[in-house]
């Protein structure tokens, strides 16, 4: 048992060498046996066996649109960039008012695959996660405490011809934290430049599970967002120019998807709504003989 001792890795890291954990072994440290739940994230979304719900209403976002100065940072794991506690979120059928804690990021290398979660079987170049906790806890640790303290919204990335300006001042800051432990300040930039515009965040998922980082801790609301964010080949590959402790390059860094089990992933009521409308749509076209 040896092995309690090893830290995590994702399974790029994994090697004849190397003597961390992969994602198969995140169970094995000490404090991570909820790797081995029922509940865990991410998982493949089968979108034909999605459960419509109409009180999955639009997100209330509150100081989404202020511009923030903080630190972006290399953890040796990813990129992240911590929040001040101003931006929130409400709405959405959520339990409970949520305030923003911290955004990170999953990728491939170089621009190939390399989203967490997936949508029939299809994995993204990147995924960002922007994590919430119940407005009445203090840190992570307290939130996670209870089953629906976390709430992280996922957002995926598309390829795109070209580079999206918005995310200029992130790109910029990744060439000065290649180092596993660097940070550098990062200013004007609002949480709002960073994810697709309002009327495009009406369609999501939303299931329950947990943090995809051991210790895996289930109890996180899930919401993971239909339309992508564009980011251009070159911009998905200053990502991989980052590097883990030991100094290979920081690709691959997602957690495989995880069985669903019994749960049920939920899909919001604006797309009922516009898969309603295409079917009375189609009727009044076949009634009237088109």
């Amino acid at each position: 048992m040896l092995q309690l001792d090893l830290e995590w890795c994702y399974q790029s890291q994994v090697s004849c060498n190397s003597s961390c954990l992969g994602p198969d072994k995140w169970h094995l440290e000490a404090s991570a046996t909820s790797c081995e739940g029922k509940s865990q994230s991410p998982v493949n979304i089968v979108t034909r066996k999605t459960v419509p719900d109409e009180r999955l209403t639009p997100f209330e976002f509150t100081a989404y649109q202020q511009t923030f100065n903080g630190l972006i940072k290399n953890n040796g794991h990813t990129v992240q960039v911590d929040l001040q506690h101003t931006a929130k979120i409400s709405g959405g059928h959520l339990p409970s008012t949520y305030k923003a804690l911290q955004l990170h990021l999953h990728w491939g290398k170089d621009g190939s695959p390399g989203s967490e979660h997936t949508i029939d079987g299809e994995q993204y170049p990147m995924e960002m996660h922007i994590v919430h906790i119940k407005e009445k806890y203090n840190s992570l640790a307290e939130a996670l405490g209870d089953t629906t303290g976390v709430a992280v919204l996922g957002f995926f990335y598309e390829t795109s011809a070209s580079a999206n300006k918005k995310y200029d001042p992130i790109i910029t800051a990744l060439k000065n934290i290649t180092e596993t432990g660097s940070n550098t300040s990062l200013s004007g930039v609002s949480l709002d430049m960073l994810i697709p515009a309002k009327e495009n965040r009406t369609q999501y998922y939303r299931y329950e599970g947990s943090l995809t980082t051991p210790d895996c801790t289930e109890a996180v609301v899930w919401t993971v967002f239909e339309n992508t964010i564009p980011l251009s080949k070159q911009q998905l590959s200053e990502f991989s120019k980052l590097r883990f402790g030991d100094g290979e390059p920081m690709v691959g860094t997602f957690r495989p998807v995880q069985p669903l089990n019994t749960r049920l992933v939920y899909r919001s009521g604006s797309s009922v709504v516009l898969a309603s409308t295409a079917l009375l749509l189609a009727s009044v076209m076949a009634a009237v003989g088109l």
